[in-house]
């Protein structure tokens, strides 16, 4: 007669037990896992506790399948508008005052400096501007970032290269795909399939998704905030843009172009609600640069409307009251309370680095992979029969004990 350890068969038994418990979460409901989750008390690691089922995929659950497109023309705006900054810059430095400034053309910009000793001045360092395109530590090279052009007259154009182009899209796609992880799974529980898809797609495949619409709102949000003034009455036209605003309806505001904090220098963002108002708002926390340059900003303008800025929308115009030293504050704009937690995930994603356009969008049923669900089972009824048949034949008594 076969005769086993104490502690062997405690260990197969004690085995069993938890592999039963860690897979018993797969028949719960969403809302009993999260029950259980949420009583595991703080000393205890969660992952010791079982809450957590097995992730299925599209094609088992169901979802959403979107697939996104790179805004080519805005990478090239975002590339001939840094470029006319470092062109007057590079002029600032020169000490050159070109009539009529820099002018922009199709992908670049040019001006005209007819004087002949101070082009000399100015074309070295427009030289410089003009790099090798790829990666210089492996010393590769795919092209010029830019086409550096003299014409008649004094004139001069810089033009943005295709190589610089396919170079900052290619840069921008593997970017955006960090922040859309970030966006639609903040909590990385959702396990969605992100992926680049030729030059300047992205596919996205979120399992269990069913609110397409709000998902679109979160993917087709640059999320681009920023912290401007309120323009005052008689400011110089250069100095001012017109911006929509969420609290007037669709008329404009007169925004000043100078950008106090932008979101980069965000560190936390969470939807909380107005302990005044009871509203719900999103409470925002900078960093160190970001805090001081706010501190500043507010103690200087004090009695001045603050206008936040999201998207080239004013979102709200709270006036400032009292300098705001802490480096926190709070964005109110009616916003529901799905609204703000949507901000609020988008601002701690951070902006995307250019515009992307939803060129497919189809929400995937679960019977998609039905056949293969309903094959699996007659597969595994047929597999058990026949095995228990054969131990049963070839074992006698053991083998009932080995199917049970």
């Amino acid at each position: 007669m076969l005769r086993f350890s104490l502690w062997k068969t405690l260990s197969v038994v004690l085995l069993a037990v938890a592999a039963i418990l860690f897979a018993a979460p797969n028949i719960w409901s969403e809302q009993a896992r999260k029950q259980i989750e949420a009583a595991v008390p703080g000393f205890i690691p969660k992952a010791l506790v079982p809450h957590k089922a097995m992730p299925l995929g599209l094609d088992l659950q169901g979802g959403i399948h979107i697939l996104l497109e790179v805004d080519t023309q805005d990478v090239i705006r975002g590339q001939v508008a840094i470029l006319r900054d470092d062109v007057r810059r590079i002029l600032r430095e020169q000490r050159i005052i070109v009539p009529g400034g820099v002018g922009l053309v199709n992908r670049g910009v040019t001006l005209r400096v007819a004087d002949d000793g101070e082009r000399g001045k100015l074309m070295p360092e427009l030289r410089k501007l003009v790099v090798p395109i790829g990666n210089q530590l492996m010393g590769t090279s795919t092209g010029m970032s830019l086409d550096l052009i003299e014409q008649p007259g004094g004139g001069i154009q810089l033009v943005v290269t295709d190589a610089a182009i396919n170079d900052k899209t290619r840069r921008t796609v593997e970017q955006s795909i960090e922040v859309i992880r970030r966006r639609v799974d903040p909590d990385g529980v959702k396990e969605p399939n992100i992926q680049r898809q030729g030059a300047d797609r992205i596919l996205v495949q979120i399992p269990g998704e069913q609110d397409p619409e709000r998902l679109e709102r979160i993917l087709g949000t640059t999320a681009k905030l920023q912290f401007r003034m309120l323009a005052e009455a008689g400011a110089s036209s250069i100095d001012v843009e017109m911006m929509k605003s969420r609290e007037v309806g669709e008329s404009q505001v007169a925004v000043e172009r100078r950008v106090i904090v932008q979101g980069d220098d965000l560190t936390d963002a969470q939807a909380t609600f107005d302990s005044r108002s009871s509203e719900p708002v999103v409470s925002f926390r900078f960093n160190i640069k970001g805090a001081q340059r706010f501190g500043q900003a507010t103690t200087e303008n004090v009695g001045r409307a603050l206008a936040i800025v999201l998207d080239n929308e004013v979102i709200s115009a709270p006036r400032i009251l009292t300098p705001i030293t802490g480096g926190q504050g709070q964005i109110s704009g009616r916003f529901t309370v799905q609204q703000a937690n949507d901000l609020a995930v988008l601002l701690r994603a951070g902006a995307l680095p250019a515009k992307m356009t939803i060129v497919e969008r189809r929400t995937v049923g679960p019977g998609l992979g039905q056949d293969s669900i309903d094959a699996g089972k007659k597969a595994s009824f047929v597999a058990s029969i026949l095995v228990a048949g054969f131990m049963l034949i070839s074992y006698g008594l053991f083998g009932i004990f080995a199917n049970i």
